[in-house]
């Protein structure tokens, strides 16, 4: 079984290159997948199991962010886009223009981790206000040191890590934190590659940052994880620290999300493809646990399978629309319309 490694490379090939979403060599298809870090470790064990299950097949798991990963699907150059949130309105435009019909399928849940040091001995809890105090544009050059969040944290300098702008962890941070998709200072250290962003907090005192928390998971060694307080009082226990338990019952609020994959209606003809997609969708709950994710229910899976079998197509958040809503709900609708 596969184990996520507390460094994983940009690009992980499985056999050998393939660049296109069809990529012939030696008489195999190349099934060529990207997008998400946040996804890429779940992704990368199941196409590790998919091929030693399978000899002779061929997969490639890339990271480019969810954003990334999309203009790749959206341009053909995929079978599978990895995404860590769902696909925008502008992105299904410019599939639908090259054609490219794509069904939606949750895999996983995962909770995005506030993390600092482990020698910051300050920062117990923080609140989604005091989070949006530090990462909203007006932050920018005016809120750079601790002291500036809240009264009695030091008067040192804080160092902010967080996501790229093509990843969908950015997009769904900025939008549930500071109120507006990708709306966000510019002054932090940001990257696509998640393991950067351990690498950056986990060896700087005055380090804040934010990425997926299988990554906190596979370095909890190194790294603190920070409770969040949603402000609302509706779990009555106050800040929440990101865990399996919190993510999967719903308590780790406003910052756990369901992940996806997506892949187009033309590659599922692909038995290659529909072959990698059936065999992700029943062996996840296993992989999910064992990288540090948050799996699905069965009910959640079996409906997820019957969207992938029927080929329904489209994304069940048109327009930003269906978050709050339970994904058990959504599913079955969409499956039974």
């Amino acid at each position: 079984m596969s184990n996520l490694c507390k460094t994983v490379p940009c690009v992980l090939l499985f056999g050998i290159l393939g660049c296109g979403g069809g990529s012939e060599e030696a008489g195999y298809s190349v099934v060529a997948i990207d997008g998400s870090s946040t996804v890429f470790p779940i992704t990368e064990a199941v196409a590790e199991e998919f091929q030693i299950a399978n000899p002779g097949a061929r997969v490639t798991v890339g990271i480019s962010g969810t954003g990334g990963g999309f203009t790749k699907f959206c341009g053909g150059e995929t079978a599978i886009a990895n995404a860590s949130r769902p696909i925008k309105s502008i992105e299904i435009e410019t599939c639908a223009s090259a054609g490219i019909d794509f069904v939606e399928l949750p895999v996983a849940y995962d909770g995005i981790a506030v993390v600092v040091n482990q020698v910051n001995d300050w920062v117990d809890q923080i609140s989604v206000e005091e989070l949006k105090r530090i990462w909203e544009p007006s932050a920018q050059g005016t809120v750079t040191r601790w002291s500036q969040v809240r009264a009695g944290w030091p008067d040192t300098e804080i160092h902010l890590f967080g996501p790229g702008a093509d990843s969908g962890t950015f997009d769904y941070f900025t939008e549930i934190i500071v109120g507006e998709e990708d709306a966000s200072r510019g002054d932090f250290t940001s990257s696509e590659d998640d393991n950067v962003l351990v690498q950056g907090v986990s060896t700087d005192k005055q380090a804040l940052g934010f990425f997926g928390y299988a990554y906190y998971e596979a370095n909890r060694d190194r790294l603190k994880i920070v409770p969040v307080d949603d402000g609302d009082g509706s779990n009555g226990t106050g800040a929440i620290a990101a865990s399996p338990d919190s993510v999967r019952d719903g308590t780790y609020q406003p910052l756990s999300r369901p992940i996806f994959i997506y892949t187009s209606t033309a590659s599922l003809q692909r038995a290659e493809v529909r072959d990698f997609v059936e065999f992700y969708l029943r062996e996840s709950a296993d992989l999910v646990r064992e990288v540090g994710y948050v799996p699905l229910n069965s009910r959640e899976y079996d409906l997820v399978a019957q969207r992938a079998a029927a080929e329904v197509s489209g994304t069940m958040y048109g327009q930003g629309q269906n978050q709050n809503i339970a994904l058990e709900v959504l599913l079955a609708s969409a499956v039974n319309p």
